[in-house]
């Protein structure tokens, strides 16, 4: 069913800068279409109109005065554009529809065949006025209350000059959805563009362009067609003033406004709409968010134009879908750049400057990656001059080296070489190239934020958003404060009143928000212990197990299978699985703390639910690496006197290293944890979508293309989400800290988020082209909260590195013992694990530490008194037996003191390239003041030349006219920034 309503309407201008001048502007296009064989003709619009006191009272009379349309008089509120009587005439009966008595309309539709015309149309049925925005609702068992609320809701946006078109359910794929399709003609698009000031072009850019590099033609296999990388010309803007609309290069109205600003502005009026009538009082009921949570809508969004395999038909439609399909969301596109300029036009800048971000990050990953590959590559041609590990695994001293047992009763005697592929292993990552690689990558993470605020600061001018955030985001309230906030206040800059969350109830959201995340990190720390504790009472299990060696049947990996590699395997994979629980749980958790904190703006909404969600993450995701880089091994104690976890009534003593050191087991914790979410993430990123847009489109699937509508089309897909783009930015912030706090214990870590981030740009892209609602454009100057966070771990990585190279690597024990503890002088690292281990008395060693009957090797006998560990401790006999010996303090000291100068250094080194490097490039600087010095030239001259037209009028003039008295209208409040 299409039902068709018309009007016209008059609109006075507002001229935010310029006053207010009255002027008759038509916002319909003509009398109710006629239904006849072909649909409605040029000019129809189809509402829902509101058959309640409100909607009557709100459409009788003639005016042409402008006011808002609220429950309370000064409230939060829309410009109305009031209809004149004929628009309200037309509006009797058109209720009939929305309580779904179909009546004469249903009688002369019913022989109007569907397939007359094609409808993959981003267009009214007239195939002028383009559709901005789609509602979609289903009648169920609580209709009434809904009915009544679309009624209310569609008729206040007719009143704020939106045009609506109905398509009956029975026009749908599955005979139960309508859909409601809404236009914002050019009158609204001006206001609104006014009062949100959107920044449009008035002049061309006269600045050359001298940004050509020599050999630029290297580049070439690596770009796309200019068409694409550079869809608009580049102008001077400034933001709109509609007084002065002739000011601007408005050459086609239909086209002035971009199809993201359009659906943007659209949004800002759905999202503060009443559905409720004035008389009700009720200033909360508003906004299409809380109909679509109370399913009053099933869903609200923009429309994609055109299908993303094909082109659209239409000459009309950009097919800018079909265009970053085929040149960006392919896999095989992952060497070409982005076209940011489209992805920006189509998507926003939002969503822009998160692409942007994610492909000069993986950029810069690329040097990252090949200095951490020749560093392995260092370790793997330095293989064979690995001295230690030459003496672990050699029969004469590994062979007859007996170390003390590793856990109470469950744990044998062993010998020092069955720890010798560990020990080659370790070497990869355990050299001198490691602390290398701490240094430069804690130079290469400043250079990455300085060079990304310079990269910023480009897109900041290119895309309209220098001053966005003190004009826009500060000044403009979410709609939810509005409504939950019943106190007001003063505003000093603005001088009027606004709502305001009262200082106790403020304070008391925020206590109760930090209790909340406080007991959720506790719980967090409580599962790690909870692991610790499985992997101290399962590594004596698989010492029992594993003593007679029965994994080295195993093919190929059998030999590598020891108790410590194993407990560390599966107590990771038991990690992982423990983090991904709690992130499911927390993910609502956060969302709904941070509601009820009510912040005032959508940057302090996105700000705060960031830092609540990058706390529990950084907790949950890194908590088990620091256990085992800064607390595994380090309180052991020693035979005779080891240090349990809970005291010694728990029987779970503390882990610990191998001989070859902790390095090795953080390398395996950081790849399974690292490894593992980026693998799972991308398949729940690509396959639930798809599976989910399968199932829904299974019934359109069978018919034929050209009635498989738009609109139906984006209905079957997911919506993207209000926070779509958060966990996006949460995923590689949380990459970024893997690659930065931990990259000393394995420097293939860059090359492995490479590698992921080359697929991740690929299947975001994919996904949001194909498999997501095209989502609502929404402005930022930045990309926010992250990059004060990415700057924090910046600085903690130079910490957490300095502190794995002293104190989790050998690396200071081996060099001290080279320069001051090698008996023979020499500058090499023989007799270092002689050195390294110290001696116990077997026959000190307590009863409840001993092994059980049966736990010890075969090879194990009386002759043998004492066994070694790993530890800087007297022998005994000595006058301070097992007390530290001098080299423990020498080692302690050339620790902190490696600590005190990796970290000086670095630090040093980092702010020094932080002050070389601008944060913004020399000719965006020119560029700004350009545009700033022209739009005062310009206005200037336009103000001038105005002048004396009137001027001219008046001495022509037989008669003096009185000055014209302006409306008294009060201040439009800009109340909060589209999502």
């Amino acid at each position: 069913m299409y039902l068709s309503v018309s009007s016209h309407k008059r609109l006075p201008t507002i001229g935010l800068r310029g006053g207010v001048t009255p002027l008759d502007l038509p916002l319909g296009r003509g009398a109710a279409a006629a239904v006849s064989g072909q649909w409605a003709r040029k000019g129809s619009l189809a509402s829902h109109c509101s058959a309640s006191c409100e909607g009557h009272q709100a459409l009788r009379g003639h005016t042409t005065a402008m006011h808002r349309l609220t429950g309370k008089s000064g409230g939060d509120s829309l410009i109305e554009m009031s209809p004149t009587d004929s628009f309200s005439e037309d509006l009797n009966g058109y209720h009939q529809h929305a309580s779904s008595s179909m009546g004469s309309f249903q009688q002369e539709e019913s022989g109007i065949q569907k397939q007359q015309q094609s409808k993959d149309s981003v267009f009214f049925r007239d195939g002028v006025r383009r559709i901005d925005f789609v509602l979609s609702y289903v009648d169920d068992k609580d209709g009434e209350r809904k009915q009544e609320r679309r009624r209310v809701f569609e008729a206040n946006l007719v009143k704020v000059g939106l045009e609506l078109e109905i398509e009956d359910k029975s026009e749908s794929d599955d005979r139960k959805t309508y859909f409601v399709k809404i236009h914002a003609p050019w009158e609204v698009l001006a206001t609104y563009a006014d009062v949100l000031k959107i920044k449009v072009p008035f002049k061309a850019n006269d600045i050359p362009d001298n940004s050509e590099m020599p050999m630029n033609w290297l580049s070439t296999p690596f770009r796309l067609p200019e068409p694409i990388m550079q869809p608009e010309p580049d102008f001077f803007t400034a933001p709109f003033n509609k007084s002065k609309s002739d000011f601007f290069l408005i050459e086609d109205r239909d086209k002035f406004f971009l199809p993201s600003t359009r659906n943007r502005i659209v949004y800002y009026i759905l999202s503060r709409c009443s559905y409720i009538r004035d008389e009700c009082g009720e200033r909360d009921k508003k906004g299409i968010k809380r109909l679509l949570n109370n399913s009053t809508y099933t869903a609200a969004f923009p429309l994609h134009d055109s299908r993303y395999w094909t082109k659209s038909k239409d000459v009309n439609c950009d097919s800018d879908r079909y265009n970053l399909y085929k040149y960006w969301a392919g896999f095989f596109s992952f060497f070409k750049e982005q076209p940011l300029n489209l992805i920006r036009k189509y998507y926003g800048e939002k969503i822009g400057l998160y692409f942007a971000w994610l492909g000069f990050y993986t950029e810069m990953l690329f040097f990252a990656a090949v200095v951490g590959t020749l560093c392995f590559v260092y370790g793997v041609l330095t293989y064979d001059d690995n001295e230690w590990s030459k003496e672990i695994c050699s029969d004469e001293i590994g062979g007859n080296i007996v170390m003390c047992p590793l856990c109470d009763k469950k744990c044998g005697f062993w010998k020092l070489n069955t720890t010798c592929n560990s020990s080659w292993q370790s070497h990869l990552f355990d050299n001198v190239g490691t602390v290398f690689f701490a240094i430069f990558m804690g130079i290469w993470v400043t250079l990455f934020l300085e060079f990304w605020k310079r990269r910023q600061a480009r897109l900041e001018y290119e895309w309209d958003l220098v001053d966005f955030e003190e004009e826009q985001q500060q000044l403009q309230l979410r709609p939810e404060y509005e409504t939950k906030c019943n106190s007001r206040k003063l505003n000093r800059i603005t001088q009027e009143m606004e709502p305001y969350l009262p200082i106790t109830s403020k304070c008391a959201r925020i206590c109760l928000s930090g209790a909340t995340v406080l007991l959720w990190i506790s719980l967090i720390i409580a599962c790690i212990i909870g692991v610790i504790a499985y992997r101290l009472a399962v590594y004596a299990a698989f010492a029992s197990i594993m003593k007679d060696s029965p994994t080295s049947n195993l093919e190929v990996v059998g030999p590598y299978i020891t108790p410590q590699l194993a407990t560390s395997v599966t107590a990771s994979c038991i990690n992982f699985v423990i983090i991904m629980i709690l992130n499911l749980m927390y993910e609502r958790v956060a969302v709904w703390i941070t509601d009820m904190e009510i912040p005032k703006t959508h940057l302090e909404y996105e700000n705060k639910l960031t830092v609540k969600m990058f706390l529990f993450q950084f907790v949950n995701y890194y908590s088990s690496c620091f256990y085992v880089a800064f607390f595994k091994g380090k309180f052991v104690g020693y035979p005779g006197d080891y240090a349990y976890m809970f005291g010694k009534w728990s029987k779970l003593r503390n882990e610990e290293c191998d001989p070859g050191g902790c390095l090795i087991e953080l390398t395996t914790q950081l790849v399974i944890v690292m490894t593992g979410k980026q693998v799972w993430g991308n398949i729940q990123e690509a396959l639930v979508p798809w599976l989910m847009n399968w199932w829904a489109s299974r019934k359109a699937r069978s018919y034929p293309e050209s009635l498989y509508s738009r609109w139906e089309q984006d209905h079957d897909l997911q919506g993207f989400g209000q926070l779509g783009l958060f966990y996006e930015y949460l995923e590689m912030v949380i990459q970024f800290g893997f690659i930065t706090l931990f990259v000393a214990s394995f420097p293939l870590a860059p090359l492995l988020a490479l590698f992921n981030n080359i697929i991740e740009i690929r299947v975001d892209a994919w996904k949001l082209t194909t498999q997501f609602r095209r989502p609502v454009a929404a402005k930022a100057h930045c990309i926010g909260a992250w990059e004060e966070i990415l700057n924090g771990m910046a600085v903690l990585s130079v910490v957490t590195n300095a502190f794995i190279v002293a104190f989790t690597s050998d690396m200071i024990p081996r060099l001290v013992y080279m320069y001051a503890y090698q008996p023979e002088g020499e500058m090499n690292m023989k007799g270092y694990i002689n050195n390294s281990l110290s001696v116990f008395n077997i026959s000190e060693i307590p009863l409840p530490n001993r092994p059980e009957d049966g736990e010890n090797p075969l090879w194990f006998n009386s002759s043998i008194t004492t066994c070694r560990y790993r530890d800087y401790r007297n022998p005994p006999g000595h006058e301070n037996q097992y007390s530290h010996t001098m080299q423990f303090w020498h080692i302690l000291a050339a620790k902190l003191a490696f600590i005190i100068i990796m970290e000086h250094v670095v630090f040093l080194v980092k702010y020094f390239v932080a002050w070389m490097i601008p944060d913004v490039p020399s000719d965006v600087k020119a560029r700004v003041k350009r545009e700033r010095y022209l739009v005062q030239e310009y206005l200037h001259n336009y103000e001038v030349e105005k002048l004396k037209i009137q001027l001219s009028q008046q001495s022509h003039s037989e008669c003096t006219c009185t000055p014209m008295i302006y409306p008294s209208l009060t201040k439009h409040e800009v109340l909060s920034e589209c999502l």
